[in-house]
């Protein structure tokens, strides 16, 4: 990821923005946030934008996700109900549409003015500023992979690099609920058993098809470094519709992201 050290994280004037929030009490037993992962539901004021994801993750002080169109993070606080956001924090540099930027503005911002937090009856994040003006709403990023299907867009090639998938071939995993995955490996179907428990995924030893494919070149050699890659997993992380497959080391072995429902 290429990243630069900001200032300040983005700002815009939320004056017009707050004449149309309510003003929301924080609860003085709100819950612990490290550990936890939101997607934003709603920016009071602010129509949010078909197809995007914006979204916020809290580990160990550091809050980080993205803001639909460039990824973030920054130092928090957080002491009962209080929340502090740092003004300084990093961020991609990437240039999006014109919708799309207005509502990462309107995001950060939130971020910047938050002061208090609640979890509300329906189990929603409320960041909330000073005086108790909601300033964005969030929903619990799912976790369970079960019954979740995935299309895998980079792995690890063994050789300490990790690698976009072939043109002309799809890589895809699908967890289903009795604790097998499968999916095509590019050119063979696999199967193989998976555990899960919270953050931490394992899988077993895959077994395959027994097809040799000689289009595109190397898809065999991408086959077998896919395959090995699944064997060295060791935790898994899902960001709204992406999901990060890591080995023991930290190191990412397949990133995926969500197929379309059916």
């Amino acid at each position: 990821m290429n990243l630069r050290t900001c200032p300040a994280i983005a700002t815009i004037a939320l004056a017009g923005l707050l004449t149309a929030c309510a003003s929301v009490s924080p609860a003085a037993d709100a819950p612990s946030l490290d550990g936890t992962a939101w997607v934003l539901a709603a920016l009071p004021g602010q129509a949010r934008i078909a197809g995007s994801t914006v979204t916020l993750r809290f580990e160990a002080g550091q809050a980080s996700g993205t803001d639909g169109c460039n990824r973030y993070a920054l130092p928090y606080t957080a002491s009962g109900a209080s929340l502090k956001f740092e003004p300084s924090g990093i961020t991609t540099q990437m240039a999006c549409a014109p919708g799309l930027m207005r509502q990462a503005s309107a995001f950060l911002s939130s971020l910047n003015g938050a002061g208090s937090y609640r979890v509300d009856g329906t189990g929603q994040l409320q960041l909330l500023a000073g005086d108790g003006t909601l300033l964005a709403s969030l929903t619990p990023q799912a976790q369970d992979l079960a019954g979740t299907a995935w299309h895998v867009t980079a792995y690890n090639d063994g050789k300490q690099a990790v690698v976009s998938v072939l043109g002309n071939t799809t890589l895809t995993m699908a967890f289903a609920p009795d604790g097998r995955v499968s999916g095509s490996a590019g050119c063979n179907d696999y199967t193989a058993n998976y555990t899960s428990a919270g953050p931490s995924l394992g899988f077993g030893p895959a077994a395959t098809t027994r097809k040799m494919c000689a289009e595109p070149a190397h898809v065999m050699e991408q086959e077998r470094q896919f395959l090995q890659a699944l064997g060295s997993v060791a935790s898994a992380r899902q960001e709204g519709g992406r999901l990060e497959l890591r080995a023991a080391d930290g190191a990412l072995a397949v990133s995926l992201a969500q197929a379309p429902a059916p």
